[in-house]
C-alpha cells in the first residue's frame, strides 16, 4: 500500500511510530462502539475476517528490532482472532446498582488507559467485546496509525443504517478554505507582500514558543496541571455531550466562526468555571493556559475513494501518523455573574484559532518529529516531544465522525467515542462528532482532577449558555 510513512512489508518503522514505541510514550488509541443491539460475536469475527483492517499490512505485521534497535514491520505468519478478541460477559464494574452502562465503559477506559501496554507476540491491536454493555472497545497501538487513519479505516468496512448500500458521509469543510485563498487575489502587490512578511514573521514566532516548550518554558501551575511522571497516575473518565445543531447556531453568531472556534470558546469558558470553582480568586486574571493541540495534516479523502485506494493498493493514500501539534494558548477569566457575554469566549477563541490557521506550527513540529529521529535517535526525540507534554497544561484532539447513523457488522452504532493511554498531562480531551452529536471523553489524573464529571458539566453549560446568547441575536435579526 502507497504510504507516508512506510509499507510493513520488513520496512522500518517511520520516526512518528518509533516515537509511540518509545517507552517514555508507548501510546495506544482506544475507540469505543456502542451499538443498540446485542454484540453477536460470530458476526464480529466474520466481518473482521474479510474487512479492510485485516487485509491492511500494519494490522497483520509484528514489530520486531534489527541489530542496532531500529524497529521494523514483519508480516505475520497467521493471524489468530482469537489472541486478538477479548470478551467479557460480565458487567466491567458493579459500583452502581442498577447498572450505568455509561459510567461501567468509562472506568473500563480509565484501567485500560495506564494498564500495560499491548503484547509485540502479534500485531497491535486488540478488540474487546463488553457484552453486558452493548459496547466494543478497539484497542490499537498509536504507531499503526493517527486517529484520522485508523477512524477512515473503521469506517470504510461500515455502511449508513439508512441505506447499507451508501458508505457513511464525512464533511470536511474546504469550501471555506478555497474563498479565503482565491480572495486574496484582487489586493495590490504591497499589501500581499505585508501579509507575507507578517507572515513570516508570525511563523517565527510560533516556532520559537515550541521549542522553547521543549527545553524550560512552562505554564504556571494551576489545579489541573500535570507534569513528569503524571501519565502513571490513576485516572477517571467522563464524558461531556454537545448537539452539533447547538455549535452551528452558536457559530452564527459570530461572523466568519467556526465549529472549531465555538469548540475552543467553550473549552475557554469551561476550564475559567471550574478553575474559579475549585480556586475561587486564587488566579490572576488572565492568566495564559496552554492547550497542545493534534492537527491532520493529510489530504481529506472520502470513505469510497479511500476503500477504492485500499484494493487497488493506491500510492496517492497517505497512511499512518501524519499530524502536527500546535500550542493552543487559552486564559483564565473570573465570571461577573449574569451580565456575562459568554460569546466573548468564542471571539477570544476566533482570533487565536485565525493566527494558528496561518500558522506552520503543525508542519514544523511534525517535520522536526522526522529530521531529529535519524540524526538524534529514537530517545532524545521522544524526551524534547514528552517535554512539550510537561510544560503545558492539557491536550486536546478533534475527529471528525460521520454525519447519518451508522451500522458495523450488522449492528446499529449508538455513539463513537475516542481516548488514549495516559499522557503527562492531568486533563486530555478526545472529541469525535457522530450522526448530529459530538462526545468529549476526559481523562484525567483522578488525584488532581478528582471530579471529571463536573468539568464535564461546565464544557455543557458554557455551550448552553453561548446557545441562549446566540438565540437572542438570531431572535433580534428577525425582528
Amino acid at each position: 500500500m502507497g504510504s507516508s510513512d512506510d509499507d510493513c512489508a520488513e520496512q522500518p518503522l517511520s520516526p512518528p511510530g518509533r516515537l509511540f514505541l518509545h517507552p517514555r510514550w508507548n501510546l495506544t488509541i482506544h475507540c469505543a462502539i456502542g451499538f443498540k443491539n446485542p454484540i453477536d460475536i460470530d458476526a464480529i469475527k466474520s466481518r473482521l475476517k474479510n474487512s479492510l483492517l485485516l487485509s491492511h499490512p500494519r494490522f497483520s505485521s509484528l514489530v520486531v528490532r534489527d541489530s542496532r534497535g531500529v524497529e521494523h514491520w514483519q508480516k505475520a505468519t497467521h493471524i489468530e482472532l482469537d489472541r486478538h478478541i477479548i470478551i467479557l460477559h460480565n458487567p466491567v464494574s458493579t459500583a452502581s446498582q442498577p447498572v450505568d452502562h455509561d459510567t461501567a465503559v468509562n472506568d473500563y477506559l480509565a484501567d485500560l488507559s495506564i494498564s500495560s501496554g499491548l503484547s509485540t507476540d502479534k500485531p497491535l491491536w486488540e478488540l474487546h467485546l463488553l457484552m453486558a454493555h452493548n459496547c466494543c472497545v478497539f484497542r490499537l497501538h498509536h504507531a499503526l496509525g493517527d486517529g484520522v487513519s485508523l477512524m477512515s479505516l473503521f469506517l470504510a468496512d461500515c455502511r449508513r443504517a439508512d441505506d447499507q448500500e451508501k458508505f457513511p458521509t464525512l464533511a470536511y469543510g474546504k469550501k471555506r478554505d478555497k474563498k479565503r485563498v482565491n480572495s486574496s487575489s484582487g489586493k495590490g502587490w504591497w499589501v500581499l507582500l505585508i501579509g507575507f512578511l507578517t507572515m513570516v514573521c508570525s511563523n517565527l514566532v510560533f516556532v520559537v514558543q515550541l521549542v522553547m516548550r521543549s527545553l524550560w518554558v512552562c505554564d504556571s501551575k494551576t489545579e489541573i496541571s500535570g507534569g513528569d511522571g503524571v501519565e502513571l497516575w490513576p485516572r477517571k473518565l467522563a464524558t461531556a455531550r454537545f448537539r452539533l445543531q447547538d455549535m452551528k447556531l452558536v457559530k452564527k453568531a459570530v461572523p466568519n466562526a467556526t465549529i472549531n472556534d465555538v469548540l475552543f470558546g467553550v473549552l475557554s469558558s469551561g476550564l475559567s468555571r471550574y478553575l474559579e470553582h475549585r480556586t475561587p480568586n486564587a488566579l490572576p486574571e488572565g492568566l495564559q493556559i496552554t492547550g497542545l493541540a493534534m492537527v491532520d495534516l493529510r489530504e481529506q479523502l472520502g470513505l469510497q475513494e479511500l476503500s477504492d485506494m485500499m484494493k487497488s493498493n493506491s500510492p496517492r493514500l497517505s497512511w499512518g501518523n501524519k499530524f502536527g501539534m500546535i500550542l493552543l494558548p487559552i486564559y483564565y477569566h473570573k465570571s461577573n455573574g449574569p451580565d456575562d457575554d459568554p460569546l466573548v469566549y468564542l471571539k477570544r477563541a476566533k482570533v487565536m484559532i485565525d493566527r494558528r490557521k496561518q500558522s506552520l506550527q503543525a508542519h514544523f513540529s511534525y517535520k522536526s518529529i522526522l529530521s531529529t529521529m535519524p540524526y538524534l535517535g529514537a530517545k532524545v526525540t521522544a524526551w524534547l516531544n514528552y517535554k512539550i507534554l510537561c510544560n503545558t497544561s492539557f491536550s486536546i484532539s478533534n475527529i471528525i465522525g460521520p454525519e447519518e447513523e451508522i451500522t458495523a457488522a450488522g449492528n446499529t452504532v449508538t455513539y463513537l467515542r475516542v481516548n488514549s493511554t495516559a499522557l503527562p498531562h492531568a486533563l486530555t480531551m478526545h472529541m469525535v462528532s457522530y450522526a448530529g452529536r459530538v462526545d468529549m471523553q476526559i481523562s484525567v489524573a483522578k488525584d488532581i482532577i478528582p471530579d471529571p464529571a463536573f468539568l464535564a458539566n461546565c464544557f455543557e453549560e458554557a455551550l448552553l449558555d453561548m446557545k441562549e446568547a446566540a438565540s437572542c441575536i438570531a431572535s433580534c435579526n428577525h425582528e
